[in-house]
Formats: structure tokens, C-alpha cells, sequence
């Protein structure tokens, strides 16, 4: 798989100086938590599940999460493993691409249940999604996984959820995430990710962000994820991939990018309604959203709903000025530090201080791509749509 990978050849080669790299489900662990991008998440009781996945598959996403928990009701639990078991032994059967595919489960020990029931189909999984997850809770479903592994013979990885209310309160937040460091670090072969859980955050104050409105904009929600990234996003060895937040609105009219597909030269000759559905997949709050998310350390992004997917990955592709900053940062005659302007000659590279933001910026660009110097958000946007 890869990203941009639905759309054809001879587009990507018009969009990109650096095409994203392909990858697979066995690929190192350090590629794939980069790669996640726009995780969309589905309740594990959909009758077509199957098809759902190859349909999605099909429209660019490359992860995503089948859910045990919170979408679905306590009475449906069972009935969910049962269609998970079937879904999985039919994607089994098809020759088809799929994306990564995760399990959320509810207690551990549905993680070992499970893999014994999915049998053969297990080599399709490539992990468990763990919720509420502190030091006390997490590290049962750590030991489950882990002996899941080794029983199955086939690798497993966990995402665990940052959601609890011992996280959001200030009086117990930096115990509980010494806590969740101590036990993630234990397991840190097996943690892919890191994920917030922002809508539970916001359920403890009775509070909802409005469509305009970014998690970054809630206060007391922007303060628990910039102690996470402060915490467990460190770029010195220690951090883990955090994920951002889930946004929650889909199918909302915007006119922020009206007059910029005006005159995007990408777009001439394209049908009118590929114009129509670009607006509609340009939403303001979303936009705004996944670009404070990355500012603030955070890479790819929950989603709910298929429209959030493209433009996640169009975001998260790397420009050709970010490209050139980061490969003159890490020329090897730069070791020993200093200043050099940028090749754009509109800022100054320190060497030293910028050199993790580069060595970021080269793996999101090996995952993700560079764009072409001409190329922006619009034109990425339009050709994902397009396929």
C-alpha cells in the first residue's frame, strides 16, 4: 500500500518531486506509526463490513480501526465479534489490497479470544486499539496482547487510548501519565501509537467544540494534549507517535477554497462537479484542526467519517520548501552545526536546534511524499477526489 496510491501513475508523477513510499503491513514499526495518516474508524457490527474495507481501501485510506467499544451498544458486543470473525474470514478469501486493520476491543481478554477465533484470518490484523487506557488498566491488555503474539506467531501491535478522566484532571494527570509512560515504554516494540481521546475529555466537563471551533480552541482540552506531546511525543528517543483528535463534523458546506479553485491551473478542464465536491470536503474547522495538530507535534488523525480522510493525507504531505530545509539541515558536511540560509532564501537553518524537526520532516516525507514546487493543499485535494 501507499498513500496516494488509488490515484493513477501519470498524476502522482504531475504532483509529486517525491513520491510516497510503499509499504506493507510488515514493514518496520518506526514506517508504519508515521504511515497511519487518517485512521477511520467503523463500528465492528456493519452487515458488509468486508466490502466496506476494500471500499475504503479503494479511496485512499491505508488504517483503519474496527470498533467494540464505544460505537456500538453493550448489548451488540457479542454479535460484533461474531460479524468481525466473518468479515475477516471473507477478506481472507479475496485477493485484494487492504489497509492496516486494527481491533478496538473493551476488556483484554477479548484480545486473546479473538485471535483464536479470527484462526488463519489473524495474518489480516495488525493490532488492538486499547481504551481508558492509565497504567493500572493498560498493562492487562498489554500481557494479553503480548501472549496473543506469541500464541498466533503473528505480530501484533497496540494503540493505546489517552481518554480517562485521571489524564484530564489536573491533580492527577502528571501521575497518571508517569504511569502511562512507565507501562508503554515496558511494551515500546508493541506500541505503534499513541491516540487521544478528545471527545471523552470533553464529555467530563459536559462540553462539545462547535464546527468553527478546533480542540486546540478548548482550553482545558489544548492543556492535556500539549502535557501528552510533552510527556510521550519527546524527539530524543524516548516519544512515541501521538495521533491527533477525532473531528466529529462531516458534510459541511465551506467557501474558504472558492476563489483558490478558481484559479487552480490543476483543475482546468475538470468537471464541474469535481469543483462542487472539493468545497464540500473543504471544511474551515477541519483544516485548521490538522494543521495546529501537526504544529503541535502530533501526526495523522481519528476520523469518523470518509470525507476527513483526504484531507488528513493532503496535509500531511511535505512541500518542496520543507523538503529542501530538512535535506540541507542533515547534509553530513553540517554536523558540527552552524546557520546556512534556506535554499528559498526566506529564513535561516540552524542546524543544530532544527535538526530533529528535519529528521521528521524526512520520514513524513518518505511516508507521505513531497509535492511538486507548484503543487499545494487544492491540487492534492482535487486529485484524491478525482482518484
Amino acid at each position: 500500500m501507499r498513500h496516494f496510491g488509488h490515484i493513477a501513475p501519470e498524476v502522482r508523477q504531475r504532483l509529486f518531486h517525491q513520491e510516497p513510499c510503499e509499504f506493507t503491513a510488515d514493514s518496520p514499526a518506526r514506517l508504519l506509526s508515521a504511515a497511519l495518516g487518517a485512521t477511520l474508524y467503523s463500528p465492528a457490527t456493519r452487515p458488509r463490513l468486508a466490502d466496506d474495507i476494500v471500499k475504503q481501501t479503494g479511496r485512499g485510506v491505508v488504517s483503519m480501526v474496527l470498533c467494540l467499544e464505544d460505537s456500538i451498544g453493550d448489548e451488540d458486543v457479542a454479535e460484533g465479534e461474531e460479524n468481525l470473525v466473518r468479515q475477516f474470514t471473507d477478506l481472507a478469501e479475496r485477493l485484494v489490497d487492504l489497509p492496516l486493520l486494527f481491533i478496538r476491543v473493551r476488556a483484554p481478554e477479548q484480545i486473546p479470544d479473538l485471535v483464536r477465533r479470527l484462526g488463519p484470518a489473524v495474518r489480516l490484523l495488525s493490532g488492538f486499539v486499547l481504551p481508558k487506557f492509565t497504567e493500572e488498566r493498560g498493562i492487562p491488555f498489554l500481557e494479553a496482547l503480548s501472549g496473543a503474539e506469541v500464541a498466533s506467531g503473528h505480530r501484533l501491535f497496540a494503540m493505546p487510548v489517552l481518554e480517562s478522566p485521571e489524564l484530564l484532571y489536573r491533580e492527577t494527570r502528571v501521575e497518571t501519565l508517569e504511569g502511562i509512560a512507565r507501562a508503554v515504554d515496558k511494551y515500546r516494540e508493541r506500541v505503534l501509537a499513541l491516540r487521544l481521546g478528545v471527545t471523552d475529555f470533553c464529555s467530563s466537563y459536559g462540553l462539545r467544540r462547535a464546527p468553527d471551533m478546533t480542540a486546540w480552541d478548548v482550553q482545558i482540552v489544548a492543556s492535556v494534549i500539549a502535557d501528552v506531546v510533552n510527556m510521550l511525543g519527546r524527539a530524543d528517543g524516548t516519544g512515541f507517535t501521538v495521533t491527533g483528535p477525532v473531528w466529529e463534523y462531516f458534510r459541511v458546506q465551506e467557501r474558504m477554497f472558492k476563489p483558490q479553485l478558481r484559479r487552480s491551473p490543476f483543475l482546468e478542464g475538470q468537471a464541474e462537479e469535481l469543483r462542487e465536491a472539493l468545497i464540500e470536503h473543504a471544511m474551515d474547522g477541519l483544516l485548521r484542526e490538522i494543521t495546529l495538530d501537526q504544529a503541535n507535534g502530533l501526526l495523522g488523525k481519528t476520523c469518523i467519517h470518509p470525507s476527513h480522510v483526504l484531507p488528513v493525507h493532503a496535509l500531511s504531505v511535505v512541500s518542496h520548501e520543507e523538503f529542501s530545509d530538512a535535506q540541507d539541515i542533515l547534509r553530513p558536511e553540517r554536523g558540527g552545526g552552524g546557520v546556512l540560509r534556506s535554499q528559498y532564501t526566506n529564513k535561516m537553518n540552524e542546524v543544530k536546534p532544527h535538526r530533529a524537526w528535519a529528521e521528521r520532516t524526512l520520514l513524513r516525507a518518505e511516508v507521505f511524499g513531497v509535492a511538486n514546487e507548484d503543487i499545494g493543499f487544492v491540487e492534492l485535494l482535487a486529485a484524491g477526489i478525482s482518484g
